[in-house]
């Protein structure tokens, strides 16, 4: 099935941010495992299997429409401290989030209901989970201080 150009070359940008963000989670977990917290190497990771499976949605509906996918993410600079890690990740949520919004915009714009609605999925877990629970994180640093938080994180999350 033949798509509109316009379509898949905004689909391949989103697969290259998808799979950015994939690698970005894949460092912070295994850098929050390496330091003994657990319960966010456990999040995060869960995060990264997320974000594949987005990336994965995306590149099968570009391969649907005939385009080629462009499997290059996008750079990125990973977090060294925990309060880095986490502020990055949400960044680049808030990110996908704005890039999102768009592509679904330009779907709508070329009748690609499909596409749209694919997008809306990984829309709504960005917003209601990610982001959501990134910004949770940081608010209770605040509110509880870094070294309490950072205690509550090096435990196993069904301990």
């Amino acid at each position: 099935m033949q798509g509109q150009p316009e379509v898949i070359d905004c689909l391949k940008e989103l697969l290259r941010g998808e799979l950015a963000a994939r690698d970005q989670y894949f460092i912070h977990s295994r850098q929050y495992e390496d330091q003994g917290f657990t319960r966010l190497y456990e999040r995060i990771g869960h995060e990264m299997e997320e974000e594949t499976a987005h990336a994965d949605a995306i590149l099968r509906r570009i391969l649907m429409l005939e385009g080629k996918p462009d499997m290059r993410p996008h750079a990125f600079e990973p977090g060294e401290t925990v309060v880095e890690m986490i502020g990055k990740d949400l960044q680049t949520e808030y990110t996908v989030q704005a890039n999102l919004k768009a592509a679904m915009a330009l779907c709508e714009q070329h009748q690609d209901y499909v596409s749209r609605d694919i997008l809306l999925s990984q829309l709504r877990d960005t917003e209601e989970d990610h982001a959501y629970w990134l910004e949770k994180q940081l608010g209770l640093i605040e509110q509880i201080g870094l070294q309490n938080y950072l205690q509550t994180q090096s435990s196993p999350s069904n301990a």
